[in-house]
């Protein structure tokens, strides 16, 4: 089989793969909801696709949405072993004075010196809100609540969060204290994505600690089964703030909503956004990080071919009878020549509605193809040389 034969195959191949045989007729997807807040975002999960923005990248205060950061950041170190679930926290002055009973927010009620379990900190922070606990824990890992709100901009970096600043583990006002919408969006994708275990914390909705049981503030867990997260925030400043996620029917949405007037607004907002996500669009995850797609020719290789696949999953999201229409194709670079290491691109998937691109990815090598011996390397030259000629 010939190089460009072989392409072609692969082309045809894949169009059969993406487009699905049956689809729900299309539907008209109307105007998305107007909501009463300062900015807001609905985000297909999988795929991390924006689909409803309003003022999503504008730089505004976080209020308590602040500690999905500072939760994060503390699941990563739990998970990396840098601390662990049963160490014990000892409660500074800082964080009691600061966050604590007698500072009138939101507070886990932890006593002055008294030693907290990780684990309980987290709950705290996640379910409670507290201030108390999220100094403690910001401080356990970093020596500094000032220390730990490095951490956090780093790791925003990271993410992507392109409009956030942190100055403190709590979302206590302060005028360099910032985020966004999409930013928060992009958060809880993260959180939701890299930890599932301690992502279900998000979904509870009480936590009883020292004889005291304080309820999750996120209301939608009470009035919506398909929502298990995320947390609420608020501040005179900042408003009611809700960053919010379900699942139906197997997709994800995640919402994001800052600046509303009241619980009862936040809730509501929210569930505005979760309904016309859900209503009006639909994910398909069509291959999977790592599953091979293809296998491309390899020239002067140990081997004849290398497995083809992609880096990330391709996941997408379009409007209700779309999907459907999807045609996609496979390009490989003809020229592969030993050694090929794994993950170097050697060839793109793109997927088109109609003339309208859709999606592009790189496709890389799932493994490693060492030079072949000097025959092999010597043969093939001969063919790539005549290759060229009538090519």
């Amino acid at each position: 089989m010939n190089i460009t034969s072989f392409t072609q195959r692969l082309v045809f191949s894949i169009f059969l793969l993406v487009a699905p045989v049956t689809w729900a007729s299309q539907v008209a997807v109307p105007a998305p909801p107007q909501l009463a807040a300062k900015s807001y975002v609905l985000m297909e999960a999988s795929s991390g696709k924006v689909l409803v923005e309003n003022n999503g990248d504008q730089r505004l205060p976080p209020a308590s949405l602040t500690k999905l950061m500072t939760a994060y950041i503390a699941t990563l170190e739990i998970r990396k072993g840098k601390i662990g679930e049963k160490d014990l926290v000892t409660v500074s002055e800082h964080a009691w004075r600061t966050g604590g009973a007698a500072s009138g927010g939101s507070t886990m009620f932890l006593p002055i010196n008294s030693q907290v379990t990780v684990d309980d900190l987290l709950h705290g922070i996640i379910i409670q809100s507290g201030n108390d606990a999220s100094i403690a824990l910001a401080e356990y890992i970093a020596g500094s609540e000032d220390a730990f709100a490095d951490m956090m901009n780093a790791t925003a970096e990271r993410l992507g969060m392109n409009n956030s600043h942190f100055m403190n583990a709590t979302g206590l006002p302060h005028p360099e204290h910032y985020s966004s919408a999409h930013d928060m969006a992009i958060l809880a994708r993260a959180i939701i994505n890299e930890d599932q275990e301690h992502y279900a914390i998000y979904a509870q909705k009480e936590f009883f600690w020292n004889n005291i049981k304080q309820g999750n503030r996120n209301l939608l867990l009470w009035r919506d089964s398909t929502v298990d997260g995320l947390k609420t925030g608020h501040t005179e400043e900042a408003g009611y703030c809700l960053v919010a996620s379900a699942v139906r029917d197997g997709a994800r949405m995640i919402t994001s909503v800052f600046g509303t007037v009241s619980e009862q607004a936040r809730a509501a907002e929210t569930q505005k956004l979760l309904t016309y996500g859900f209503r009006f669009f639909e994910t398909r995850t069509f291959y999977k990080q790592g599953q091979e797609l293809a296998q491309a020719q390899v020239w002067k290789g140990a081997t004849a071919q290398v497995k083809a696949g992609l880096a990330a999953d391709l996941s997408l999201t379009l409007p209700k009878g779309q999907l459907e229409k999807l045609q996609a194709g496979m390009t490989l670079n003809p020229q592969l020549t030993a050694p090929i290491a794994q993950g170097d691109v050697i060839g793109k998937v793109e997927v088109k509605l109609g003339e309208e691109l859709v999606h592009s990815a790189d496709l890389i090598a799932l493994e490693n193809v060492e030079q072949g011996s000097f025959f092999r390397r010597v043969w093939d030259s001969i063919r790539l040389f005549f290759y060229g000629l009538f090519n």
